[in-house]
């Protein structure tokens, strides 16, 4: 059987009393159904290795998780990411699978990790595009230079945030203090959310 990592041990005796029984289960589980399986810390919490990630647990204030690296191709449709894991909260030993099943599924990640497969990636979201300035933002910012320096060296997301919180005015006279704010500010030199910068 693999060496086990003291700072698992550590990790176990750390977490609170109720994830105790639930950690040292999984792991005496997964060493059982893989007995080559190697452990380590990552992102400060467990994870087992065999060939590449296989799983990992972790604990929490009021509860634990567990996952499988390559979740989807282990458990299907129902595999995908949710907290950290794909069994929920877990609370209590009850709310895991049987030993059978959690065997069954380690070894399915084992067979993965044997031939080589791949986590499948995620598909990448489309950039956002730039924002059209609406036309009393652009008059404006005509008639006020420094504002106008501000606004063309801000990023896309910094205009972005000014144009969207004009436009997002429920009322004209909203909008219209709004649109005065905006250009003072710009002619400072400060992106919309200015106040929060540096706190």
């Amino acid at each position: 059987m693999a060496a086990r990592d003291p700072r698992i041990d550590a990790y176990i005796t750390k977490s609170a009393e109720f994830a105790r029984p639930i950690l040292a289960h999984l792991r005496e589980v997964v060493h059982a159904a893989c007995p080559d399986v190697e452990e380590t810390m990552k992102w400060s919490f467990p994870h087992f290795q065999y060939k590449g990630m296989l799983c990992s647990m972790a604990a929490f204030k009021e509860h634990c998780a567990f996952g499988f690296w390559k979740s989807s191709l282990v458990l299907g449709e129902s595999g995908e990411d949710g907290a950290m894991g794909q069994f929920g909260r877990i609370t209590k030993l009850s709310e895991l699978p049987s030993k059978k099943v959690l065997s069954g599924y380690i070894k399915k990640a084992m067979e993965l990790n044997d031939a080589g497969v791949k986590s499948p990636t995620r598909a990448k979201k489309a950039p956002k595009t730039e924002a059209v300035v609406p036309d009393d933002l652009a008059a404006a910012l005509a008639l006020n230079d420094a504002a106008r320096a501000t606004f063309d060296r801000f990023s896309p997301s910094n205009r972005r945030e000014y144009i969207e919180w004009i436009t997002e005015a429920k009322t004209p006279a909203t909008r219209g203090r709004r649109l005065e704010t905006a250009i003072e500010w710009m002619a400072e030199g400060k992106p919309r959310n200015w106040k929060y910068m540096n706190c």
